[in-house]
């Protein structure tokens, strides 16, 4: 790899220990790749800290405590460094649990208070602590042609496919030494023809909610793994919530990390701009058959009717989701068997306790969370079997990491399960 001026200073050890190692990393990272060279990045969403039982262990055994983790799970480094302000904006992801409900997610008063230090430390680096998977919710909005250094699968895809970033799918160390020198390798998605389409999807059908798009994306992520496909036939402009859950969808049933949608996405005004002039690699249709495949697969490990648990919130819940949600719900009361668990970022759920739905939440026997979600956490009600979601990430996900049956559908088939206890969804 060919380094600038500020980079090979870097390198050399002339901006402190940790910025040595953190390039040291990158000029790593990049050969592997086949970078030819570095790209500056002001933009960088990330997961640094500990909020886990190992990293906390791993912190206490430590003299350099925090810097000791930093060190060894974002840099690469068995030797401790002192770590110095971000030097790219950089903004915090998920975390563990919610400590204002740690009670109910059965998280011990230790890890707590070690989320707590470590929402210290962090910011005492200079890192946003927005702690939600979905930041462009709340204030990082990167424009078109920015590159970024994210990650989380399902920020990458909007990054990438809604807004018109450039990022590729980082990981811890990749996004801790970025946040710490500005630079991330050259390659991948940040390269324009990189950024084509390669299959096309004639979509037969309307996709109009959430689910739908939910489902349309657990399909085309499994008929197209890692490459780019090209929605067209979309004939109902999708909103946030619904790209939301597709690119989540999409990113956890293949390794979708872009995605264009004609006529709506930015790069793709037309089928030349999405393919850039070249013929797809396959065409696939998506029809009512596709449809009822997708949906019974993401609902594949349910089987009990009876629901303990209903989780919303992955990707993290928008303002207009809980909005959506209180219409469902004010005035009724959740089965006393069942817990019924949102998820939203911090700020978000600001707002939503202003507007008076965190308390309309609340008196029926729900909880709004922040920071966490089930399966990242793995955090859930304690002896839950049988959960029920609107995202069909989740329901991919859950059953593997917590061992529960999922069932998947609308958020309105969520609510009245919860309202229930039982589960009566079934596609439309």
């Amino acid at each position: 790899m060919k380094l600038a001026v500020d980079e090979q200073r870097m390198l050399d050890g002339k901006e402190g220990p940790a910025r040595q190692k953190a390039m040291d990393l990158l000029l790593r990272y990049g050969e592997a790749l086949g970078a030819e060279r570095l790209v500056d990045t002001n933009n960088v969403c990330a997961t640094a800290g500990a909020t886990t039982p190992f990293l906390r262990d791993f912190a206490a055994q430590h003299p350099g405590g925090l810097d000791a983790v930093f060190s060894e799970f974002s840099l690469d480094s068995a030797e401790v460094v002192k770590i110095p302000k971000v030097r790219a904006y950089t903004s915090h992801l998920q975390q563990g649990l919610d400590p204002a409900h740690a009670a109910e997610q059965n998280v011990a008063h230790e890890l707590v208070q070690l989320y707590r230090n470590g929402q210290a430390y962090l910011g005492g680096l200079g890192l946003q602590m927005l702690n939600t998977c979905t930041p462009y919710q709340v204030g990082n909005v990167p424009v078109k042609g920015e590159h970024c250094a994210w990650m989380e699968s399902s920020a990458v895809i909007y990054c990438n496919s809604v807004l018109g970033g450039r990022t590729n799918a980082e990981g811890r160390e990749s996004a801790g030494a970025a946040m710490l020198t500005g630079k991330i390798p050259y390659w991948g998605y940040h390269l324009d023809q990189n950024r084509l389409g390669t299959h096309l999807i004639e979509v037969e059908i309307d996709v109009r909610d959430t689910a739908d798009w939910g489902l349309l994306g657990y399909y085309v992520g499994e008929m197209v793994q890692d490459r780019i496909p090209v929605l067209n036939g979309i004939r109902y402009v999708p909103n946030l919530a619904r790209l939301k859950h597709f690119g989540a969808a999409a990113s956890s049933s293949g390794g979708v990390e872009m995605y264009h949608v004609i006529g709506v996405t930015p790069e793709a005004s037309d089928m030349k701009e999405a393919f850039g002039g070249r013929k797809p690699m396959a065409a696939l249709g998506y029809g009512p058959a596709e449809r009822r495949l997708a949906y019974e697969r993401v609902n594949s490990t349910a089987r009990e009717r009876r629901v303990d648990y209903v989780m919303l919130g992955c990707p993290h819940y928008s303002l207009e989701q809980i909005w959506e949600v209180c219409q469902l719900i004010e005035g009724q009361r959740v089965h006393a068997d069942t817990c019924l668990w949102i998820f939203t970022p911090s700020a978000i759920k600001e707002v939503a306790d202003r507007n008076g739905y965190t308390r309309i939440i609340t008196e029926a026997g729900g909880h709004l969370m922040t920071d966490t979600c089930s399966a990242f956490g793995r955090v859930m009600p304690k002896g839950t079997k049988v959960a029920a979601v609107d995202s069909a990430k989740q329901a991919h996900y859950l059953p593997a990491i917590m061992g529960v049956q999922a069932w998947f559908g609308t958020s309105a088939e969520c609510i009245q399960a919860a309202l229930t206890g039982r589960w009566s969804g079934r596609l439309q």
